[in-house]
């Protein structure tokens, strides 16, 4: 049976391959943007932007499951995207400054073109104060890396330093909620049980 990861990051390939889960990848055509501007609530734009990813890739492998996955960060009610430069990304860092991260993540499962399953769950991350000295230096090092991230950080990397106090599932803040995916993939035979 043909699992397919609708997805390019590095970090939710790592996070299947490590739990022992054989797949493959593919990368969905989706235009995100299109969804975000439907939808003003973070879970239903992570949620949406997983099924959306999922039911792409289906189109083209019928018979095959296919798990797509998103993540939204908000900060005080506002939406953002991946940061566009480094530029960008200081903007972002510097707003997440002493503020509450809420950091959103979506999963869903599909099969010939329609939605199986699907699971949202948020978390949240509470960035400390960060001066303008720590924000040039972290990025020094962790440009342009976290350029593909929404939050700015890679919690497997520097990126824990941004924070004081977390609440949420560590798999969520990564980018997949993988504990309640491995249990979908169990209730459909795809892992053993």
């Amino acid at each position: 049976m043909t699992l397919i990861l609708a997805s390019t990051s590095p970090i939710r390939r790592q996070m299947l391959a490590a739990a022992g889960v054989a797949f493959e990848t593919a990368k969905p055509q989706v235009d995100e943007d299109e969804i975000k501007s439907r939808l003003s609530d973070s879970s239903e734009i992570a949620l949406a932007l997983a099924q959306a990813k999922a039911l792409d890739v289906s189109a083209a492998s019928p018979d095959g499951w296919v798990i797509g996955s998103d993540s939204v960060v908000s900060v005080d009610g506002r939406l953002f995207d991946k940061p566009r430069d480094r530029s960008e990304a200081e903007d972002h860092l510097r707003f997440f400054s002493g503020r509450t991260m809420v950091l959103t993540s979506g999963v869903a499962l599909g099969r010939g073109r329609v939605i199986d399953w699907s699971h949202v769950e948020s978390a949240k991350l509470i960035v400390r104060a960060l001066s303008d000295a720590f924000i040039d230096t972290y990025l020094d090092s962790e440009w342009p890396e976290v350029g593909y991230c929404v939050g700015v950080f890679r919690m497997e990397g520097r990126g824990v330093q941004l924070f004081e106090e977390i609440e949420g599932n560590h798999f969520t803040i990564l980018g997949m909620p993988l504990l309640p995916l491995l249990g979908a993939l169990r209730e459909r035979g795809i892992l053993q049980v």
